[in-house]
């Protein structure tokens, strides 16, 4: 079915709720970050029969959900896309995902992402230069750091740029009963898929994609890296956020269409997604949007997304065909797929089961 691990090779005592190797799991991205919400959501997600809630760093720390909803659930795997990688030394990320994997019971997801210059040089105050490459090095040395927590080996890792060469008990966290959480990577670009196929064990996908460039550029970029360590871009795991339309009511579609089209033209005034952009034959929408977005003049941006893009980048369907579209445009490309706008929210009961069983059953 996808390109990656399925859960046979996650913790084995990490029951999860789609069972077997041939199938897609479906996973929700978490909004609200108030206790009682993020408690609520995550046993509704179980409830449904999500596999994954994902957690984002953007206001709040990606961290503290997981320990709450990891606590009120006992199925529910919990993921982090993305924690921002260069905000933290290696070591206390390893820390952080290493006691979340034990309190868990092997249900945590380490997903890291770069950011961009700007704020990581003007918000967390950190060091950006190669970020490929920087990044590709933060991972091998969490890595090392778990692998000292559970074999107590000799601390030894010296890379470019991080280095992990001193312990004492004090500040080892020991063993745990669960294999280290699987380490995914983002990224759109592909010398950062190729840094998730040199390293990771898994690639979050920016929903700024079309299923065309996941499977021209971004998937043998990371099957390029992943050769490096004699593996193939399917020893990786592919989670896909997508953007979605879908609702019963055309008043109520219209508006998340016009939703969807405002978040593509954000991300296409972004420079580090005008590939995508250019793979499709728009490349000249990016600098007309960077210059839109300088005078803020976002209504002209969302306008000037054609409909032509929009239907490479979202899927736009009714709650009943949703499923079986989502599972078309990504069966054999996706091993995790969740919906980044637009979904089951307003579904009745019978759209969101339909809709988790149809990608139950790719």
């Amino acid at each position: 079915m996808g390109v990656g691990m399925n859960d046979e090779q996650e913790p084995s005592n990490a029951v999860g709720f789609f069972e077997g190797v041939n199938v897609m799991k479906f996973d929700e991205m978490l909004r609200g970050y108030a206790p009682h919400t993020i408690i609520q959501r995550a046993e509704v997600c179980e409830q449904q029969g999500y596999d994954c809630l994902w957690t984002v760093e953007s206001a709040h720390n990606p961290f503290f959900p997981v320990v709450l909803g990891a606590s009120a659930t006992t199925r529910l795997k919990f993921g982090t896309d993305i924690a921002v990688a260069f905000a933290r030394s290696p070591f206390s990320m390893a820390q952080a995902a290493w006691d979340l994997q034990d309190m868990s019971r092997g249900r945590f997801h380490l997903g890291l992402g770069t950011q961009v210059r700007a704020h990581v040089e003007r918000r967390f105050s950190m060091p950006f230069e190669h970020p490929a490459a920087r990044v590709t090095d933060y991972i091998r040395c969490i890595h090392a750091i778990w692998n000292t927590y559970q074999h107590g080996t000799r601390p030894e890792y010296e890379g470019p740029f991080y280095r992990f060469k001193l312990i004492n008990p004090m500040f080892n966290a020991g063993p745990i009963d669960f294999k280290p959480p699987p380490i995914y990577l983002a990224g759109v670009n592909p010398r950062m898929c190729r840094a998730a196929g040199e390293a990771a064990e898994g690639f979050h996908v920016h929903p700024m994609h079309s299923a065309a460039y996941l499977r021209e550029v971004v998937l043998p970029a990371i099957d390029e890296g992943a050769r490096t360590r004699n593996m193939r871009a399917s020893d990786l795991s592919l989670h896909v956020p997508v953007f979605v339309a879908s609702a019963s009511s055309q008043v109520e579609l219209d508006g998340q269409v016009l939703e969807v089209r405002r978040q593509i033209a954000f991300y296409a005034s972004t420079p580090s997604y005008r590939r995508v952009l250019e793979f499709h034959g728009f490349g000249e929408l990016g600098p007309r949007m960077s210059a839109l977005m300088r005078t803020g003049e976002t209504d002209a941006m969302t306008a000037l997304i054609p409909d032509a893009l929009l239907d490479e980048i979202a899927i736009v369907a009714a709650p009943a065909d949703l499923g079986a579209r989502l599972a078309a445009r990504y069966d054999g490309l996706a091993d995790r797929i969740s919906l980044y706008y637009g979904g089951p929210e307003n579904f009745t009961a019978q759209d969101r089961e339909r809709l988790i069983e149809s990608i139950r059953n790719v």
